[in-house]
């Protein structure tokens, strides 16, 4: 069990709140209703207000329902940061659909994998990455596209400047040919000349399908029902209380919204009515600060290397930052020198809390009274169980490690078709197996100190060796190959990839050129090492934990 969290400075709950909506459904229209003449999103140098989110997935929604799509049909998302995210997210929920949110950076293959594994119906897709399913669509069970444009949420004549200059960069919208595609901006005119139907969505109901990776190299998706994430959203609330923005406050979304961490975040601020500032690319961190001048901000999600990344660029030290007040780290561990120049040019610390997809996604936290960088990540959000288990899942002494189970109403029910890897995922009494190792410090607070898993992170997406290994492994010159995560100063973690050489003439950049073809940028082996052979278990395991050792011993 959790022990009490203690010394906090405020109160922590222990007892899960109640829910104060039966779906996302529910939430997010009684804040459109409420708020709706204030600014729910900004991007691009322009804005809308929440009325415009009502209107607008309404329309997206009746579009769909017009359609002929079933209750529970799939529509996969595959969108950057933009304003046209929260209409398409938002709209597809109140149809009564399951939104499968898909990275806009995958490879043919994964986005293969990802459509045919969901049974997606259909998909709204931003044309820089139309190509990309112009390769698979025909393996899929899509039967409707939606294209949308860079700019199509803006004011007609900022929307027209904006798409002509990504035209005009030929390389950032390559040719595809998907003859029946229609454009959004068509989707949301015919969908607004209907009626959308009301859809009375219950909290048991699916609102997302999140892939995460698997063991197997096979990405499985993470079942969340409207309940498990309105759930999360109030023990944020309770977790947090008085420390969260006032109404109407701005909150900064540099991470993906595709990525659970965020699109939690999005909800949050919907239901409590903050205008949501989306950061397209916080890749481009130059550009990143200057889309934050005159535009202060009084929360935002992140993670160690955005935050290093952004302390460290000239003109983010000169911001206004009088509004700020929670800053929250995940993903990945946030180092203590990130966070000490962060909370010196910011005055706010990094508060470390820890999720994953399949529990949507926060089950620990610092609390926003903690004053400095702790170095864990928190004490449990009301209404979660932690048990720290041993190999056997039994509950270890007090001050042992452990992996972490857990028990709470933000943890999934199962993955999407695969009993056998929900039954796997979970012990005989119901907690779920995260694979990560903790204790639990004297004030009752977590501390990871291991994975149990083999699993990489890189910049807080989650990379498994399996994925790398079953694409090098395609390679007719490769006779085996296993894969490790190695340090990183930018990205906390890249991953590293040994290889046995069926053809001696098989070079590192023939690898890395394959990894490219196949493979997100993030999962892209950074290192490629030719060995003789690989350390194997009795049984012909691989053991990875080897390569690890080796690895540290030469650094």
């Amino acid at each position: 069990m959790s022990p009490s969290p203690q010394k906090t400075g405020a109160p922590i709950a222990k007892e899960a709140p109640r829910n104060t909506h039966p779906s996302l459904v529910h939430m997010v229209e009684e804040a459109c209703d409420h708020y709706r003449n204030m600014v729910a999103i900004e991007c691009l140098n322009a804005s809308y207000d929440f009325n415009r989110l009502d209107m607008e997935s309404a329309a997206f929604a009746s579009y769909l329902q017009h359609l002929g799509l079933e209750p529970g049909d799939r529509v996969a998302v595959m969108l950057p940061n933009l304003g046209q995210f929260p209409i398409v997210s938002f709209g597809t929920l109140r149809g009564g659909y399951v939104a499968v949110n898909v990275n806009p950076l995958y490879t043919a293959r994964e986005l293969r994998h990802q459509l045919r594994d969901s049974g997606a119906k259909a998909i709204v897709i931003l044309e820089n990455f139309a190509c990309t399913l112009a390769e698979v669509i025909d393996e899929t069970d899509i039967e409707h596209v939606m294209i949308s444009r860079t700019g199509d949420m803006l004011p007609v004549v900022k929307r027209v400047v904006v798409n002509l200059a990504v035209k005009y960069l030929k390389k950032m919208v390559p040719d595809y040919h998907l003859p029946n595609a229609v454009s959004l901006l068509d989707a949301l005119a015919r969908g607004a000349a209907r009626s959308m139907v009301k859809v009375d969505v219950k909290p048991d109901d699916i609102a997302f399908i999140q892939y995460t990776g698997g063991t197997t190299g096979v990405a499985k998706g993470a079942i969340l029902l409207h309940r498990n994430v309105v759930s999360n959203i109030c023990q944020v609330m309770a977790f947090n209380g008085s420390g969260l923005p006032e109404t109407g406050e701005r909150v900064l979304q540099p991470l993906p919204l595709y990525h659970i961490f965020a699109l939690n975040m999005a909800y949050l601020c919907f239901h409590r009515g903050y205008r949501q500032l989306l950061i397209p690319n916080p890749r481009d961190i130059k550009g990143f600060v200057k889309a934050l001048q005159g535009m202060p901000f009084a929360m935002m999600p992140g993670v160690n290397t955005l935050y290093a990344g952004l302390a460290n660029t000239e003109g983010f030290a000169d911001l206004d930052f009088s509004h700020l007040k929670l800053c929250f780290g995940g993903g990945t561990a946030t180092l203590k020198d990130t966070s000490d120049r962060w909370e010196a040019i910011t005055g706010q610390p990094i508060l470390e809390g820890y999720g994953l997809s399949e529990t949507s996604p926060i089950l620990t936290g610092n609390h926003f009274s903690t004053r400095e960088f702790t170095g864990t990540v928190g004490w449990p959000f009301p209404g979660t169980d932690i048990s720290l288990r041993d190999g056997d899942e039994k509950p270890v002494e007090p001050g042992e490690p452990g992996e972490i189970c857990v028990k709470g109403p933000q943890v999934f029910p199962g993955y999407w078709q695969r009993p056998d890897a929900t039954k796997e995922a979970f012990t005989e009494d119901g907690f779920f197996k995260t694979g990560d190792i903790a204790i639990f410090d004297p004030e009752g607070r977590v501390k990871i100190v291991d994975r149990k898993k083999d699993m990489i992170i890189v910049s807080g997406f989650n990379v498994y060796p399996t994925e790398i290994e079953g694409v090098v492994a395609e390679m007719d010159q490769v006779h085996e190959c296993a894969c490790i995560g190695v340090p990183s100063p930018k990205t906390g973690e890249t991953p590293k990839v040994f290889v046995i050489k069926n053809d001696p003439t098989l070079t590192q950049e023939q690898v890395k050129a394959h990894c490219k073809a196949n493979l997100t940028a993030y999962k892209r082996p950074h290192f490629v090492e030719f060995v003789d052979e690989l350390p194997k278990s009795p049984v012909g395991k691989v053991l990875r934990k080897e390569l690890r050792a080796r690895e540290e011993a030469v650094t």
